[in-house]
């Protein structure tokens, strides 16, 4: 890791984006064009933000994230390793917000997108919920609750429409077990809850 200023070989930063101070960027990520980082934001390593993307102040960016164009990360926001930001999605932080009336930061409602999950492009999360590991946001969703791990949602509000394996394929379940037959995981379900099995 990195902090603004200090240039690593194997980051690269486009000249027309902003890092304030007090950043911590890690090696081998890259930083496009009109994009702002603010202060005490810490961005990990072999990450991608697009074009005009904010992230901070403050928030958190795990390993190998990509954050595709015109999406604000606030402070508040989680994104674990391996997330995928689609083109426009939208994170809030504030869950009633009036202009007149300014939130303290010590109310911002965290939100939590956990390791290998997808949003899709113009999907909106309601700040204060959790995305499941591996689970996909369709495009246009409006995230208004906790997302379980695996689980493939779309619509406005986001429901249930199917499971997905960390590879990102589809998982069909027979007897509450499924077999993925794009790389081999295999899976186990209790209601809205999917365990991937350890492989022997």
């Amino acid at each position: 890791m990195t902090a603004a200023g200090e240039a690593q070989i194997d980051t690269r930063i486009h000249e027309t984006a902003v890092i304030d101070e007090g950043v911590e960027i890690g090696s081998g990520t890259r930083i496009w064009h009109f994009s702002h980082v603010m202060a005490g934001t810490r961005i990990g390593c072999n990450c991608s933000l697009g074009q005009n993307v904010l992230v901070g102040p403050n928030a958190s960016v795990g390993n190998g994230v990509k954050i595709q164009n015109n999406v604000s990360v606030y402070e508040g926001v989680v994104l674990e390793d391996n997330v995928f930001c689609g083109p426009s999605c939208v994170f809030t932080n504030v869950d009633r917000p009036r202009a007149g009336f300014p939130t303290a930061r010590a109310d911002y409602l965290k939100t939590v997108v956990k390791r290998g999950a997808s949003i899709g492009a113009n999907a909106t999360i309601v700040c204060g919920h959790t995305i499941g590991e591996h689970a996909f946001i369709g495009a246009g969703a409006v995230v208004t609750k906790d997302i379980p791990a695996h689980a493939v949602v779309y619509g406005n509000p986001a429901r249930i429409q199917g499971w997905a394996c960390a590879c990102g394929a589809e998982l069909d379940f027979t007897d509450d077990r499924a077999t993925c037959e794009a790389c081999g995981r295999q899976y186990t379900r209790n209601g809205d809850q999917v365990t991937e099995e350890a492989r022997s």
